[in-house]
């Protein structure tokens, strides 16, 4: 009987159980969102693993294997098109750190692959392996022949451009083993994977790192410059791609995890899946980005103009283009997302347990787009319309990269409509626009790289242990200096004036974290005094502080007392702990939806952004004031204390997205369940402590979140205090009970107003009344009658312009021009109007408008009927008239 291929969880779980029989811990895949600043995301699974293999953070077990969610959007354009490119996907790994080396990696990596399924495996033909190896390492082609009993055919040495690895800045290095899947002569031609060629799948990497590399440019150039003194294996095995072959289909887009996306594309397109290849793209286009999405937003990204909120934006926007491709104009995120939540959910349940939040994001984006794409073609219209008037056939490059880059309009919608409306685009000037955004894009990804490279001078010192925070429980804490930065670099001394980095042991001083900024204080010692600018994490376990030597001279070993300023960190409590009472009432109030992303607080203020899509009501953000000092008044005692994490999670304590915990964390309690979170920062011990709470504005930071800002403590009754004063002040002034002020004042903006407009209308007929006496001045330029005349003082161009446009009428049907300047707000203005004769005879407005400001010192410009222009030299004005008449021959 056959039995059914295996599931992608199911590989993942054989994979998984293989490598913890073999005494590897299992750890649980970090986020999508990277830990290192210079990527976005976790692009592979070695990224969370890198501070153990380039020896900046010691590892915390000899042997680890994992399943590691990724995301990689470089190639996305080629997505849909080749079987195995998709922007997530998921690594299967096994690391050793300073263990067991080639002979074991390639031992294990052979054994699971080529056992059969019945017994465990994975079930591979070895018959249907190949493997490649750096060229010039014999030792690991030793071990292939040993372990596997592979012919030499079938090892293949390749150069360092692809079977080398390093993170591309000095440091560690070594030769790459690769495993492919030969799919057969159907799928291509034969000579293995030395040809580049489809029909061989890589399916396994096996790094070893044992090398110390130097400076060099590109994946080749440069040298190696010794070994390493604990030599690391870091495996990768493609989770998709090993999925895709044994459940015998034909790409990625294709296996249990994706299809129902993309059957639900085909149903709801009514296209079939199979009959056209472009369609075929499409579908799968839908299916990949959805997944990608779903997950994103699983852990904590939101839809935005920047960053990763971009990344999603752009994987949304292409969904939703992909089906307009498909002849769908209409909502589909409902139906796509709820496929891929079944499909996910088995491995990653978060995905269905938080499904509300993340499919009230996607469909809000879909709404935004789709209204997005209506105003989009409005403006494309109107540039395909103007093109045509020009007499042009192209529709310019700018134009197109305006409607992509600011928009979000696709560049393949804007060819499409272009095209039926019988215009070519200039896609040289766009792709040069797109070339030099990327160019900027790498050049800043490149800085950020050496940046990080930088992180080096941190490993000596974070390998003598994590830093203790003592601040919890202390403001005062005596330790030792560990070291000292000054530059980039470790240096034994520094003395008054310098600034430098200073790394204790122990401190009381807060590290800015989870939305709460540095702690103020000194680090005071024997004979020197340090000023604190401010406190980092600069890699995991480490503090480092930021200092200025203003006594004396610190040295490595020197005795150190860090001293936290009381009356600041009583403030930054404050305001944390206020964080946690606004996000339980906004979530009472708006419900569960409304969670929060992203927060921001110091001594006296703070800020939370929320996942909501329309403003706040005056009456709601009253009601959430109103229960944050409810709950500040009924003096709630605040718990804090550390759990495993799958206990903190299962007593409701909420994860904040973008946020890591380690398998310990820290929960903050306030009220008992009314408020729990998991948090690092620091706290009030009741809720009284923090005075009370002012909410100062409400705002959009996005289309789907908005953001909060409130002062606390003695910065809310000083604010409060400040507008007390100016109420009082007024209601003096106005000789008005309080009560009654916004009455008063109504009235006073409505008798305002009203007066405004009976001087507007006295000014507009004040300026009418000059229109004879210009009439009369009318003379012959050309062939044209012309008014051109100083105005002197008025109060506004729309006067001039009321002036001009009145004249131009009363001179009736003959070719005529009217050109008048005046002195407006201390800065000459001209505008000159023409009337339709006047413009057969080839008078242009524009023209005579620029020509006149040049002479005042400026610069204009307008329509052929009606322009405006300025300058700086009002004496100059007579001269500018007179230019508008040697220009029609007058």
């Amino acid at each position: 009987m056959q039995t059914a291929p295996l599931s992608t969880a199911e590989i993942r779980r054989r994979f998984l159980d293989f490598f913890a029989e073999r005494g590897h811990t299992i750890v649980p895949s970090a986020s999508l969102v990277s830990d290192d600043p210079t990527l976005l995301f976790t692009i592979a699974g070695m990224v969370p693993f890198v501070p153990y293999l380039t020896g900046l953070v010691p590892p915390p077990y000899p042997r680890i294997a994992d399943s590691q969610k990724c995301i990689r959007t470089l190639d996305i354009d080629e997505v849909g098109k080749t079987p195995r490119h998709g922007t997530f996907f998921q690594m299967l790994g096994n690391w050793s750190f300073g263990d067991y080396f080639k002979k074991d990696a390639i031992t294990f990596a052979w054994e699971l692959l080529t056992t059969p399924e019945d017994e465990g495996g994975l079930g591979f033909d070895p018959n249907d392996l190949w493997v490649t190896v750096y060229e010039d390492d014999d030792e690991a082609r030793g071990y292939w022949r040993e372990v596997a009993g592979l012919p030499d055919e079938r090892i293949q040495g390749l150069g360092k451009d692809t079977n080398y690895w390093s993170t591309g800045v000095p440091g560690p290095a070594g030769p790459c083993s690769e495993i492919f899947f030969d799919r057969g002569p159907a799928y291509g031609i034969d000579g293995g994977p030395a040809t580049d060629d489809d029909r061989y799948v890589e399916i396994w990497n096996l790094v070893f790192m044992q090398y110390l590399r130097g400076e060099g440019t590109g994946k080749a150039d440069f040298e190696i410059i010794g070994e390493l003194p604990k030599k690391n294996v870091d495996t990768g095995m493609g989770l998709e791609r090993v999925a895709f072959i044994k459940q015998g289909v034909e790409n990625f887009y294709e296996i249990d995890e994706v299809r129902p996306v993309l059957d639900k594309a085909a149903e709801i397109s009514g296209k079939a899946y199979g009959a056209n290849h472009e369609d075929d793209v499409r579908m799968r286009v839908v299916a990949d980005h959805v997944r990608s999405a779903l997950m994103l937003m699983s852990d904590g990204v939101t839809p935005s103009n920047e960053g990763r909120g971009y990344i999603l934006r752009r994987l949304l926007r292409r969904t939703v283009r992909a089906m307009r491709l498909l002849g769908v104009e209409t909502a589909t995120f409902p139906a796509l997302f709820a496929e891929s939540r079944d499909a996910m959910k088995a491995t990653y349940p978060e995905v269905a347990t938080d499904y509300d939040r993340i499919s009230h994001l996607a469909f809000s984006e879909e709404d935004t787009f789709l209204r997005t794409l209506a105003s989009g073609t409005t403006i494309l219209d109107t540039a395909v319309s103007n093109t045509k008037a020009a007499g042009k056939s192209q529709l310019a490059g700018d134009t197109a990269f305006l409607l992509h880059d600011t928009y979000g309009f696709p560049i393949d919608l804007t060819l499409e409509i272009a095209e039926e409306a019988g215009l070519s685009v200039d896609r040289s000037a766009f792709d040069a626009l797109m070339a030099e955004q990327k160019s900027k894009a790498k050049a800043d990804a490149r800085a950020k790289k050496r940046a990080i490279a930088d992180l080096s001078v941190y490993s000596d010192l974070r390998g003598k242990g994590e830093t203790v925070f003592t601040g919890y429980t202390e403001l005062q804490t005596e330790s030792r200096v560990l070291g000292i930065i000054v530059d980039g670099v470790s240096v034994p001394r520094a003395s008054e004036g310098q600034v430098a980095e200073i790394i204790l042991a122990e401190t009381a001083l807060y590290a800015e974290s989870g939305g709460q900024d540095a702690d103020q204080g000194v680090i005071v010692g024997p004979g020197y005094e340090l000023e604190v600018l401010d406190v980092q994490k600069p890699v995991k376990g480490l503090i480092s502080h930021t200092v200025q030597v203003t006594r004396g001279e610190v040295g490595v070993d020197d005795i150190a007392t860090s001293v936290v300023d009381a009356d600041y960190r009583r403030g930054a409590r404050q305001a944390h702990s206020g964080t946690h009472i606004i996000h339980a009432a906004l979530r009472q109030v708006l419900g569960p939806n409304a969670h929060q992303s992203g927060s921001y607080n110091k001594a006296g203020y703070l800020r939370l952004d929320f996942s909501w899509n329309q403003g706040l009501s005056p009456e709601t953000r009253s009601e959430i004031e109103e229960i944050s000092n409810n709950a500040i008044r009924d003096d709630l005692e605040v718990i804090t204390r550390e759990l495993p994490l799958d206990e903190a999670k299962a007593l409701g304590a909420m994860a904040l997205f973008g946020e890591k915990y380690g398998d310990v964390v820290r929960v903050v309690d306030i009220g008992g369940p009314w408020s729990r979170e998991l948090c690092a920062g620091t706290h009030v011990s009741s809720s009284s402590e923090i005075g009370m709470i002012n909410l100062i504005s409400e705002s959009s930071v996005g289309s789907t979140n908005r953001r909060v800002e409130s002062l606390v403590g003695i910065e809310a009754f000083r604010d409060l205090a400040a507008e007390r004063a100016i109420v009082a002040q007024l209601s003096g002034s106005l000789k008005t009970p309080r009560e009654q002020l916004p009455e008063r004042i109504n009235d006073l903006v409505a008798s305002l107003k009203a007066a405004e407009k009976k001087i507007a209308a006295f000014e507009a007929r004040a300026v009418l009344d000059r229109v004879p006496a210009l009439l009369e001045k009318a003379d012959r330029a050309g062939a044209v009658r012309l008014v051109a005349e100083n105005a002197g003082t008025l109060g506004s161009s729309d006067d001039l312009r009321l002036l001009v446009t009145t004249v131009r009428e009363r001179l009736g049907s003959d070719p005529a021009v009217v050109a008048l300047a005046a002195v407006v707000g201390d800065r000459p203005v001209v505008i000159v109007a023409t009337n339709q004769a006047a413009r057969d005879s080839g008078a242009k407005a524009g023209a005579l408008a620029k020509g006149a400001a040049s002479v005042l010192g400026g610069g204009g410009g307008g329509k052929d009927d009606l322009a405006q222009g300025g300058g700086s030299d009002a004496s100059a004005i007579d001269a500018a008239l007179t230019s508008v008449r040697s220009a029609l021959g007058g």
